[in-house]
């Protein structure tokens, strides 16, 4: 197992976000570049954008394996459950951890997203500079902290 940013290749770690709130993009994008981390920030709007960026297929057939997905619930064409249910039953992508980042703090949707075998849940914050610091420890836990699953390519 290894830590995102102890790849030992020299590359940056790869965090695919799934959110379709331009806002929450931009301010996601900032937090990622005022941090310290050598990380690259993957951005897709919707659910089925982000199915195929994860198994490589048309617009995104080069696409690298991400370390970490980050998911919102509520999204387009295929919502985040939708996405998370099939990340998780996929023998190639379900070693992937996939954090849940949403607007909602209801206990059911915590309690689907874990049934779903979600690596954790956030909620996010209405305060933009609250949200900038909680993806700031997204990403400090996640690619420095947090011991990864080996890339099986």
């Amino acid at each position: 197992m290894r830590a995102a940013a102890d790849q030992g290749d020299g590359d940056a770690a790869d965090v695919l976000f799934v959110e379709d709130n331009p806002g929450d993009v931009r301010l996601a994008r900032e937090a990622f570049a005022e941090g310290d981390l050598d990380s690259d920030l993957h951005v897709v709007s919707d659910g089925e954008a982000a199915l195929s960026f994860l198994e490589r297929r048309g617009e995104h057939a080069d696409a690298p394996r991400p370390d970490v997905v980050l998911l919102d619930l509520n999204l387009p064409k295929v919502d985040g459950l939708e996405v998370l249910e099939r990340v998780k039953r996929d023998d190639d992508l379900q070693r992937i951890p996939v954090v849940v980042l949403t607007g909602s703090a209801a206990e059911e949707d915590v309690a689907r997203s874990y049934e779903r075998r979600a690596n954790a849940y956030l909620a996010k914050p209405v305060d933009p500079a609250a949200f900038a610091d909680l993806v700031r420890s997204f990403e400090r836990f996640w690619l420095t902290l947090a011991e990864l699953p080996p890339d099986p390519d």
